[in-house]
C-alpha cells in the first residue's frame, strides 16, 4: 500500500500569474506556506508578492525556467517544500515531471505519472475509450506518421479533417484541413508545432464536426480510488481552438444526456485509475456525443464549477494528495444557478487580437455579490511579451443564465484596465450576440460572426488628452515606487 505523505506545511508552486495566485490562496486557507518557483521576468507580479518564499529558477524563456524539470525540483527542495502543485499549463500534464517529483521525495499534487501517460496522450486515451465503449469521432490514430499516409487517411475520413498533436492541448499543433490541396502543408506544420511545443511530432486525425458544441465534465478521483463527476461546463465559444468564455452548467443538455455523458466521463477516468482533478471533454452534435480528450489537470475554467456547486477544487486537490479527501455521495451537490467566466487577455481587439504589452497603469475590478476575479497582476505591474497574454479571469454567478449574462456585461463595462489594450470590448459584443444569448452557439461561433476585428470607437480630442495624462501619471507613479491606484481617470476610462 502506498504510504500517505501526511499534512503539508509548505508547498512549492511550479507556475505563474493568476494560476499561482489561486493556489497560494487555497494554501493560505489550509494554513500551508508556499514557495513560488518563478522566472527572472516575474519578480513584479502579484504571486511574487503573496508567496511565503520565492525562488528564481531561471531566465524568462519558458524552456529555461517554467519547463525546466530539474530547476523546478531543485527549487522546491531548496525552499523546504514537501509537495509541488503544477497548476495548469507548463508541466501540469507532464508524466516525466510527476515521476521526477516523486523520485525526489516530494509529492506531486495531481494524478499519478501512470494516469497522465494513460489519459493525457490523446491517442492512448482514445484506445482506452474504445475499451470503455465510449463513442469516438471517426479518425486515424495510427503509428504511421508519414505525411503521405496521413493524407491517405484524411481522404478516407473525408474533408474537413482536423489534425492534432498527440501530446497536445490548448490549440497548439492543431490545424483544420479543408481540402487535399492544403493537406501536406498543414500536416507538416502541425508536426513541427507539436515537436516544438510538446517534444513529440506525433499527430492524429479526426473528422471535423462543423456544428458541434464543446461540453466537458469535471471529474475528481479521491484518495482511495473513487471517481465522481462534478457536472458539466460548456466552452463552445473558442477562437483558434482556445476557449474564451465558459459557463456551468451547459444550456444544451437534457437531464438524460447529462446523466449519460457524466457516466461516460467517470467510466474512462476509472479505467485510468484517476486521482485528483481532471476534465473529460466531448463534442456534441445532433444529440450525439463523442469523446474529444481527457485533460489530466485542473482547467482554467474550473471556477464556474466551483461557483455552481460551492466547492473548492484546489483545496480538494491538496487534501487528496495528503490522503484526506474521500467522496461522500451524500455530499455531492446539485448545481445551483448559473456561472459564466470570461478570460481577459492583454491584446488589441481592434487589430485582430495582437498582444498588447506594457505597464498596467491602473487596474480595478468592481466588487459586488456574485462576482469573482482571479488575476495575477496589480496596478504598476508589467505585462511582458514572454508568456500567455491572459491577465485575469472574471467569473459571475446569478440565479439563472439570462441574469448571469447581464451581470457579466455590467461587470465588464465597469472593469478598469488602463495602460494596455484588453479584449473586454470584444467579450461584451460576444455576450450581447443573440446566438450566445439563446445558447445555440457552436465551436464555429467566433469564425462565423467575429472573424474580423471589431470597430474601434472614436475618441474626441479631450478624451485623447485625458488618456495621455492618465498614462503619464501612472508611469510617474511607478518610477517613484508608488502605485497608481489613485488615478482620477479610473472611473472614466472603463475597459480600455
Amino acid at each position: 500500500m502506498t504510504k500517505m505523505p501526511g499534512k503539508f506545511t509548505r508547498i512549492a508552486i511550479a507556475n505563474r500569474g493568476e494560476v499561482a495566485v489561486r493556489i497560494i490562496k487555497a494554501c493560505e486557507e489550509l494554513g500551508i506556506e508556499t514557495v513560488l518557483l518563478h522566472s527572472e521576468a516575474d519578480i513584479h507580479s502579484r504571486a511574487f508578492r503573496m508567496a511565503t518564499k520565492t525562488i528564481c529558477i531561471g531566465p524568462a524563456p519558458t524552456a529555461e525556467s517554467y519547463l525546466n524539470i530539474e530547476a523546478n525540483i531543485n527549487g522546491a527542495l531548496a525552499g523546504g517544500a514537501q509537495a509541488i502543485h503544477p497548476g495548469f499549463g507548463f508541466l501540469s500534464e507532464n508524466a516525466d515531471f510527476a515521476e521526477a517529483v516523486t523520485k525526489a521525495g516530494l509529492t506531486f499534487i495531481g494524478p499519478s505519472a501512470e494516469a497522465i501517460r494513460s489519459l493525457g496522450d490523446k491517442v492512448h486515451c482514445k484506445e482506452l475509450a474504445k475499451k470503455a465503449g465510449l463513442p469516438l469521432v471517426p479518425g486515424y490514430q495510427g503509428e504511421n506518421q508519414q505525411v503521405a499516409n496521413l493524407i491517405t487517411e484524411a481522404e478516407r475520413i473525408g474533408y474537413p479533417v482536423i489534425v492534432k498533436a498527440a501530446a497536445g492541448g490548448g490549440g497548439r499543433g492543431m490545424k483544420l484541413i479543408k481540402s487535399s490541396a492544403e493537406a501536406a502543408e498543414l500536416i507538416e506544420s502541425a508536426q513541427r508545432e507539436a515537436q516544438s511545443a510538446f517534444g513529440s511530432p506525433k499527430v492524429f486525425l479526426e473528422k471535423y464536426l462543423d456544428r458541434a458544441k464543446h461540453i466537458e465534465f469535471q471529474i475528481f478521483g479521491d484518495s482511495i480510488g473513487n471517481v465522481a463527476h462534478f457536472f458539466d461546463r460548456e466552452c463552445s465559444v473558442q477562437r483558434r481552438h482556445q476557449k474564451i468564455i465558459e459557463e456551468a452548467t451547459s444550456p444544451s443538455l437534457t437531464d438524460d444526456l447529462r446523466r449519460r455523458m457524466g457516466e461516460a466521463a467517470c467510466a474512462i477516468a476509472t479505467l485510468g485509475k484517476y486521482k485528483g482533478a481532471g476534465t473529460v471533454e466531448f463534442l456534441l452534435q445532433d444529440g450525439e456525443f463523442y469523446l474529444l480528450e481527457v485533460n489530466t489537470r485542473l482547467q482554467v475554467e474550473h471556477p464556474v464549477t466551483e461557483e455552481v456547486l460551492g466547492v473548492d477544487l484546489v483545496k480538494m486537490q491538496i487534501m487528496t494528495a495528503q490522503g484526506e479527501y474521500i467522496h461522500d455521495p451524500k455530499m455531492i451537490r446539485i448545481p445551483r444557478g448559473h456561472s459564466i467566466e470570461c478570460r481577459i487577455y492583454a491584446e488589441n481587439p481592434f487589430l485582430g487580437g495582437v498582444p498588447s504589452t506594457g505597464l498596467l497603469g491602473h487596474v480595478e475590478w468592481p466588487e459586488g455579490p456574485g462576482r469573482r476575479y482571479e488575476y495575477g497582476f496589480d496596478s504598476g505591474d508589467t505585462i511582458t511579451p514572454y508568456y500567455d497574454p491572459m491577465i485575469a479571469k472574471v467569473i459571475v454567478w446569478d440565479e439563472n443564465r439570462p441574469r448571469a449574462i447581464q451581470k457579466m456585461i455590467r461587470v465588464l463595462k465597469d472593469s478598469v484596465v488602463f495602460g494596455v489594450h484588453t479584449n473586454i470590448p470584444y467579450l461584451i459584443e460576444i455576450l450581447s450576440h443573440k446566438e450566445f444569448v439563446m445558447g445555440t452557439m457552436t465551436t464555429r461561433f467566433i469564425e462565423t460572426y467575429f472573424a474580423d476585428p471589431i470597430k474601434e470607437p472614436e475618441l474626441n480630442e479631450v478624451e485623447k488628452k485625458l488618456a495621455a495624462a492618465a498614462l503619464a501619471q501612472a508611469r510617474g507613479a511607478q518610477t517613484s515606487g508608488t502605485q497608481a491606484s489613485t488615478s482620477p481617470w479610473a472611473s472614466y476610462w472603463r475597459g480600455i
